[in-house]
């Protein structure tokens, strides 16, 4: 049975109630959820989040027997019945001119077992994965070497080399691509 990592986060209203259903949902609808890792709290990425809340973001192992598109048709669904409006959101994002926005939930495929997909609805591995710090601390958390089926780094490589770059660009270059993040407690 294929193996699908999951992220869930969010950074408006209850994120903590939020997040903890989503995996409830995954649970039932998408498969058993394997492994699961702690929140992690980071600055909004990809927006100039002026006064936004911060995002908490966690990343789970699924086992699943849907092919890739159910996956992503059953995670929008999950999405949308915890109150995601992609409306609200592409007209905040008309309104300021950003490619992101704020939202009570964002439930991303980042793999689906080793495969490479390259449809119009599905992008896997999830293209972005090595530039975000919020994807790869908590996929570190639960799995290290988990390596990317078309670099061949793993998820701690990923983190590392991140980390160097955001290093090299120096602390007074502005805000931080990657967000930045930090583990929260599970009280």
């Amino acid at each position: 049975m294929p193996r699908v990592v999951i992220l869930t986060g969010g950074n408006i209203g209850d994120v903590k109630s939020r997040l903890q259903s989503a995996q409830q949902l995954i649970n039932e609808r998408v498969g058993a959820v394997l492994r699961c890792s702690h929140r992690y709290e980071t600055a909004p990425w990809g927006f100039g989040a002026g006064g936004a809340a911060p995002f908490s973001n966690q990343v789970m192992e699924v086992s699943t027997d849907l092919a890739p598109e159910q996956v992503l048709d059953a995670l929008q669904r999950i999405e949308c019945e915890l109150g995601r409006d992609r409306g609200a959101e592409a007209r905040d994002r008309e309104r300021t001119g950003e490619r992101y926005s704020s939202r009570k939930i964002d439930i991303d495929i980042l793999f689906y077992g080793d495969e490479v997909i390259s449809t119009e609805r599905l992008q896997v591995p999830h293209p972005l994965i090595a530039e975000r710090e919020f994807v790869l601390l908590p996929l570190c958390e639960i799995l290290r070497t988990k390596r990317h089926p078309v670099t061949g780094r793993s998820a701690a490589e990923m983190l590392d080399e991140l980390k160097k770059r955001c290093a090299a660009v120096g602390p007074d270059a502005g805000p931080r691509r990657d967000g930045g993040g930090r583990k929260q407690n599970e009280s």
